[in-house]
């Protein structure tokens, strides 16, 4: 039976693919791939493969690869940039794989999200700052579900990592701020994280809507707002790592209480 499989080529860098990703790109018999999000130099791993751009398709060009896969038992990789789960058209996709009768199995992806915070050089969840992260994006061509309105999120006051926002980006920093977040609220956006033209700036949240028109960006940019992005001079420690802190490898106490794995 053939298969199509959903790999994430992660951000932008391509060194940032995954083993396995790399490992079923040079096995399959045709790559799908938006050349406006993933590097080419991952179609290096496929030389044997059929290479079909995806960013001038439409969802039924797409689907008439996958029947012709199905006919021909042909495997297909279907490249998503960053990991292939989160805003990748996935779930659609698999419907559609699944009603031709062709295996699908997704390839996890080193998400932008992941690359952005590298690029920052910081921790997203920091003790006693911020333990939550909201992944979330703002309304404009595409809805939201009537429960996930934006200023509800930002009501949490929690870190927030927003992908596919930056088109208006004065109506995102007012949406954060109505939503409750103070206006000295510590905020980033990173363009093409690990892109060789990646641009990265922190500011104010007050700030936010002006510094984005200032650097020109429009799309392929995440923003990050919330506490965990300032200087955390109030973290505590992680109890991992306190030497009062006892598990299975380091046992405290009546060693009884930890239970033996063979």
């Amino acid at each position: 039976m053939s298969t199509v499989f959903f790999v994430g080529a992660g951000p932008g860098a391509p060194d940032l693919l995954t083993l396995r990703a790399a490992r079923i790109l040079g096995e399959v018999d045709v790559v799908i791939w938006a050349r406006s999000l993933v590097d080419p130099e991952i179609l290096t791993h496929a030389p044997q493969a059929e290479q079909i751009p995806s960013d001038d398709k439409t969802f039924d060009d797409v689907l008439a690869v996958y029947k012709r896969a199905a006919e021909q038992g042909l495997d297909v990789a279907r490249v998503h940039s960053g990991d292939p789960t989160l805003y990748g058209t996935l779930h659609e996709q698999l419907g559609a794989c699944r009603a031709l009768g062709l295996d699908t199995v997704i390839v996890p992806g080193v998400s932008s999200l992941s690359a952005a915070a590298a690029s920052l050089g910081q921790e997203l969840t920091i003790p006693d700052v911020s333990q939550s992260l909201i992944l979330t994006r703002r309304a404009q061509r595409t809805s939201m579900p009537p429960n996930e309105q934006l200023t509800a999120m930002a009501a949490h006051g929690t870190t927030m990592a927003l992908f596919l926002s930056v088109r208006r980006p004065r109506e995102l920093q007012q949406d954060l701020l109505d939503g409750g977040y103070p206006p000295d609220t510590p905020a980033a956006v990173v363009y093409k994280a690990s892109w060789p033209d990646e641009i990265v700036f922190r500011c104010r949240l007050d700030q936010l809507g002006a510094r984005i028109r200032e650097e020109k960006i429009t799309t392929q940019a995440l923003v990050l707002v919330g506490p965990a992005l300032g200087d955390a001079s109030n973290a505590g420690q992680s109890h991992v790592y306190d030497p009062h802190y006892g598990h299975r490898y380091r046992r405290l106490g009546a060693p009884d209480r930890y239970k033996k794995r063979a």
